[in-house]
């Protein structure tokens, strides 16, 4: 077996508190094998950096994924290709830099798969990630498969999940950092979570100041955002897999508080 904490998109500044302060707990408590965590916007809230990689890599995070802001900070485009934890959308264009998916090992020696897909209603106009991921899996060589389907329609979610059920072994969404309550094993074997949630300052607005959110509603101009700082805490989602079939036996919703 293996067992798998998937880390939900890790929110600027806070996001990075939590998973320092959380982490170490969280590996006792649940017997980690590996960690997985979406890390779009851990850099100030918006993109990656060089240094934020490092230092989540420092906390443990043994593979991180991406979604629509993993361009933001424009650095990024000089080092991607050397983030070997870091796994961006697997249906962008041929040329993009950075890798869709990548094998890993885990601690007790498991070889399994992690890509990331994103999803296409309200979202950037990429290929059809059903069709990427489908040929994906086609010539992997493990049957231990983790897709971040980043996504924002709940109907496209589930019916990635639905589509998949069986040949991967859990897709698990992520985007809109609201946990969802949703988790459950579907009938070919496959852990499904329509959003694993979000790792930062709960109070505020899908990890934003509330009052810079409210402001641009009101208003309707565009504002920076700022990561809210209170309530802080870690979310995701546990999963245990079969390392024979590539089945889940479980998945269990994790929202811990800092204190």
């Amino acid at each position: 077996m293996v067992r798998i904490l998937f880390i939900g998109d890790i929110m600027g500044k806070p996001g990075r508190r939590a998973v320092r302060e959380l982490l170490p707990g969280l590996r006792l408590e649940l017997g980690l094998d590996f960690v997985i965590a979406n890390v779009e916007n851990s850099a100030g809230g918006a993109g990656l950096t060089l240094k934020v990689y490092e230092e989540l890599k420092s906390y443990g995070i043994d593979a991180m994924t991406g979604g629509n802001h993993i361009w933001d900070k424009r650095e990024i485009f000089k080092h991607i290709d050397d983030f070997t934890r870091l796994v961006r959308p697997i249906n962008y264009p041929t040329g993009v830099p950075g890798a869709g998916y990548r094998i890993f090992m885990s601690d007790n020696g498991v070889r399994l798969a992690v890509i990331n897909a994103m999803g296409r209603i309200f979202m950037p106009c990429l290929d059809n990630p059903f069709h990427i991921v489908e040929k994906a899996i086609e010539s992997m060589d493990t049957n231990i498969i983790i897709v971040d389907f980043h996504a924002e329609a709940t109907s496209e979610k589930q019916a990635f999940g639905y589509y998949f059920d069986g040949r991967v072994s859990a897709v698990l969404g992520t985007h809109t950092h609201v946990q969802t309550a949703d988790e459950r094993i579907l009938r070919g074997g496959t852990a499904y979570i329509t959003d694993a949630g979000m790792t930062g300052g709960l109070d505020g607005i899908i990890g934003v100041k509330k009052e810079l959110m409210i402001e641009k509603f009101l208003k309707g101009l565009s504002q920076k955002y700022e990561p809210s700082k209170s309530d802080i805490a870690l979310q995701g989602v546990f999963v245990e897999i079969d390392d024979k079939t590539g089945k889940a036996l479980e998945i269990k919703r994790i929202s811990k508080r800092i204190g």
